[in-house]
């Protein structure tokens, strides 16, 4: 009951589309493009049997990621044998009880808060009504009196210009830290398959011709996007409000939610989440299978 691992395929990602589609909880994770994007900082390989797609990272810590597919059509006991000594992260709450109902105490399950994803409405964020989004509504405001902008879809087309803004982006943080350093490799490998990877998605904010802001998306099921990367020239006050809204305005239509991923543990990232005023989180956990007796 081996898994054959192999380094991840970019022609192969109709088959974990297959997968993804068949999950009864999806988070960010496990969209192919972050799964492709940041590939190669974890050194993700993947193997696919019984069913599943199953994610192995072999960079920093080594464990498996949450097996993606029909989980609940899954005959989890049979495949005790696989799971049996292994630790899994990045684990959906639905598997996670799952696993609980199967196995009992032979898997201890752990609550990762940093990993939560947040979960915003699409028209709470179009509109930005009430005083929960005052603050943000009049942001957008003076940022549309103030520039001459024009907002446009990313297209294979523009990945340039994008690219370009990105690299600018990197330069004005005069220190990099290891994790921008790895983010920015994630945004170019995206990018760069921009028009080879299915269902993605982004919007373009243009200040004098040139990229002021951006963003990338992927369909996450029929009702939900993610957001895996917003980055703005904060030399234009309110352009993050801007490209938040307006990709929403634009591209969010027919989606009743938007997943802005996870804070990381990060305060300031978590304050910047939370004052957006998500609708939900999608709890993750870490789970470490007791080894079976021989």
């Amino acid at each position: 009951m081996n898994l054959v691992f192999e380094p991840l395929d970019i022609g192969r990602q109709l088959d974990y589309g297959q997968a993804l589609t068949a999950c009864p909880q999806k988070t960010s994770d496990y969209a192919f493009a972050n799964v492709w994007g940041w590939g190669e900082h974890y050194g993700l390989t993947w193997a696919f049997g019984h069913g599943l797609a199953w994610l192995a990272q072999t960079r920093g810590e080594s464990a498996l990621w949450a097996p993606v597919g029909d989980w609940e059509g899954t005959d989890w006991r049979a495949l005790a044998p696989l799971l049996s000594g292994r630790t899994f992260i990045r684990v959906p709450e639905r598997l996670a009880l799952l696993w609980r109902e199967a196995f009992g105490g032979a898997v201890a399950l752990f609550e990762c808060r940093d990993h939560f994803d947040y979960v915003y409405s699409v028209p709470e964020l179009v509109g930005l009504k009430g005083n929960r989004f005052h603050k943000k509504k009049n942001l957008l405001a003076q940022f549309q009196k103030q520039y001459a902008f024009e907002y446009k879809p990313l297209t294979p087309e523009c990945v340039d210009d994008v690219l370009q803004m990105q690299a600018d982006w990197q330069r004005w943080h005069e220190v990099a830290s290891e994790a921008l350093v790895a983010e920015n490799r994630a945004i170019e490998r995206v990018l760069t398959d921009f028009d080879r990877i299915t269902c993605l998605t982004g919007g373009t904010i243009r200040i004098n011709g040139r990229v002021a802001a951006y963003c990338v998306a992927e369909c996450l099921g029929q009702d939900s996007l993610v957001i895996h990367f917003e980055k703005g020239d904060t030399a234009y006050k309110g352009v993050y409000q801007a490209i938040n809204q307006m990709f929403l305005a634009h591209a969010g239509t027919g989606f009743a939610y938007v997943n802005r991923e996870q804070d990381l543990g990060d305060a300031g990232l978590r304050k910047a989440k939370l004052s957006y005023n998500p609708v939900l989180f999608l709890k993750k956990f870490k789970a470490v299978f007791r080894r079976a007796a021989p």
